[in-house]
């Protein structure tokens, strides 16, 4: 999964004032998240959505919904670059969703996007140990298991949409997602939440 390394990646200093400057709506701070997030983001959305056209399309919408979000945005409970590509992720897969008309099952990313829901996020997303133990128990899956977890965590896929994807059986598919998250909670125990 190239998700990981993406993350440990995030440069958090300095993100309290940046932060403000945008709740101040300082054009200058916005253009100081982009350049220090652009990247990072285009790179999670292309990931999800395999078109660079609409990946550049969906970079604008993401950090314009920020712009938009900023102002309910706590800087002192946590970094505002896990909450970006939170925001990053939910746009493209709501992309999908909605290019395929599988919207029926979608959740609305309206709410699934408040900035307060993403406030200790860092402490889980930016701790290098963690990430190392995700790493590590992902590396063990075997590559069927790797692929349903990445199919649902990157496309958000129902396991009746992986079967179709892969041309598999439903039981195989839901046989190999129950024994990688049995196999991925065994590896990781309490200390990550999956």
């Amino acid at each position: 999964m190239t998700l990981l390394p993406l993350i440990m990646a995030v440069e958090v200093e300095g993100e309290a004032e940046l932060v403000k400057r945008l709740q101040r709506r300082d054009p200058q701070a916005l253009a100081a998240l982009y350049d220090r997030y652009g990247r990072l983001v285009y790179s999670l959305i292309l990931r999800v959505v395999r078109d660079t056209g609409v990946a550049e399309d969906l970079v604008q919408e993401t950090f314009l919904r920020v712009w938009n979000r900023v102002q309910g945005f706590d800087a002192e409970r946590g970094a505002v670059g896990p909450w970006l590509l939170a925001v990053a992720r939910n746009r493209a897969i709501d992309y999908l969703r909605s290019t395929v008309g599988k919207a029926r099952n979608s959740l609305e990313m309206e709410a699934t996007e408040h900035p307060a829901l993403f406030s200790d996020m860092e402490k889980d997303i930016l701790a290098t140990d963690k990430a190392r133990q995700i790493k590590a128990a992902l590396e063990k899956l075997s590559a069927h298991q790797r692929q349903v977890i990445e199919l649902a965590y990157f496309e958000g896929l129902s396991q009746t949409e992986m079967a179709e994807r892969m041309g598999q059986p439903l039981g195989t598919v839901k046989t190999w997602v129950r024994a990688a998250l049995k196999n991925l909670r065994n590896e990781l125990g309490t200390a990550v939440a999956i």
